[in-house]
């Protein structure tokens, strides 16, 4: 296992139609978008989610917290715990969440500032998020 600060992170924000996707890199504390993986009824293609795994080799999975801007948690909280569960039981991966109140607020604004109202389509939006999560997830590590 590598050493914290040289960890390859795969991070997901998980929603019940879509579960964004990134791929950071501790060393620098930044994340990348990858592909969005679609959802039925928060329940991915664990196939596709196998792929990914295979094809970064991630060191750690982050997986963001929906909770209430208050900090309360609402049935997506609970959906997201599930999910990230998962991963560690299928894959045994180890997993992290991240709180990821306002991230799809800042992730359409970023998209927006990018490309206008074009860039805000449903996955990017998603992927950025997860982007976020990650980045928010190494700025508490060395906080």
């Amino acid at each position: 296992m590598k050493a914290v600060g040289e960890r390859t992170i795969l991070g997901f924000d998980y929603g019940t139609k879509s579960i964004g996707v990134a791929v950071g890199q501790e060393i620098t504390g930044t994340a990348s978008p990858d592909a969005a993986l679609k959802a039925n009824d928060g329940v991915p293609n664990w196939q596709q989610v196998e792929s990914l795994l295979t094809q970064w080799q991630p060191d750690l999975l982050v997986v963001g917290l929906p909770l209430n801007m208050d900090g309360s948690e609402q049935e997506l909280t609970q959906r997201a715990r599930k999910f990230a569960n998962r991963l560690h039981g299928r894959f045994g991966y180890q997993v992290e969440l991240q709180d990821e109140r306002l991230t799809t607020v800042d992730a359409r604004a970023r998209l927006f500032e990018l490309g206008g109202f074009k860039a805000l389509s449903k996955d990017k939006v998603d992927s950025v998020s997860a982007v976020l999560i990650v980045e928010s997830y190494f700025e508490n590590l060395w906080n």
